[in-house]
């Protein structure tokens, strides 16, 4: 499986399938560099599924341990002897990423799960998306060609609420706001602000509230947006740290956090007098 070469690439709304398919056709002289973010906790079992389905000529893997107690990084070595693998500084999804986005040294980054739930497989559709003219390519389990095998109706309809929230609030297009399987050239990390690495106190950001701040952020930015059609699996071994409620409610504060943010950014200043 090769990285230029996908096993299927659909277009989305805002690329079409020429582009897609001349961007990504030959592995040719000056083609981005791509490094792969896998952010880990106990997910030994898990990691040999994913490496199989690891394109073979991606460039970079940047392996963000969560402090395991299994043998997660020894497995993690032994699939990829080649990755950078780094421990998180704090705790939480979102730290893990920002900590792998830190180390990532390519010009395309893409964050994918541990458990088996997010297919590598589907990297080239996403570094096509990108290399079409996209800046941030967003993963959706709800285009023509997505899906998913986990989503419950209560998280789908949940997530589907807090679509149509941050689209009215923040004029986006989103159609899969929550899920984590998304790609963007790494000179835009600096738009996302993610909390500081090396602060010693927990950080708003650090949980998995993380893909909403990072949505938001990207979209307050105006950078060209293109969704990804991708299929969840379900988590292969082990049990999901996601709460569908208490993670809910991060991702409300997150947007309310945002939204005021926004306000203060687009408030008109204050009249000199005198």
């Amino acid at each position: 499986m090769s990285l230029y070469t996908p096993d299927r690439l659909e277009p989305s709304d805002e690329t079409d399938a020429h582009d897609i398919d001349e961007a990504t056709a030959d592995r040719a002289p000056g083609r981005p560099t791509v490094t792969v973010v896998v952010p880990a906790m106990n997910e030994a079992r898990n990691l040999p599924h994913v490496a199989a389905r690891m394109p073979a000529d991606i460039d970079e893997i940047v392996f963000v341990d969560g402090h395991s107690v299994d043998d997660t990084v020894e497995v993690a070595r032994s699939l990829w002897p080649d990755a950078r693998v780094v421990t998180q500084s704090r705790k939480g999804k979102g730290n893990a990423l920002a900590c792998g986005f830190l180390a990532a040294t390519s010009d395309i980054i893409v964050m994918i799960d541990a458990d088996g739930s997010t297919d590598p497989a589907e990297i080239p559709l996403f570094v096509g998306a990108l290399v079409a003219g996209a800046d941030f390519a967003k993963g959706t389990r709800f285009a023509d060609g997505g899906g998913s095998s986990d989503i419950t109706f209560s998280r789908k309809l949940g997530n589907k609420a807090l679509n149509a929230i941050v689209n009215l609030k923040f004029g986006a297009s989103f159609s899969d706001l929550c899920y984590g399987y998304n790609a963007f050239w790494r000179h835009h990390v600096p738009v996302m602000a993610l909390p500081a690495v090396d602060a010693t106190e927990a950080q708003w950001g650090d949980g998995f509230e993380i893909e909403t701040l990072i949505n938001v952020r990207v979209a307050n930015a105006g950078l060209k947006i293109t969704e990804v059609p991708s299929f969840e699996q379900d988590r292969i071994h082990g049990e999901s740290n996601l709460n569908a409620v208490r993670d809910g409610l991060r991702v409300l504060r997150t947007i309310r956090s945002e939204q005021r943010t926004t306000a203060t950014h687009l408030s008109p200043a204050p009249v000199p007098q005198g």
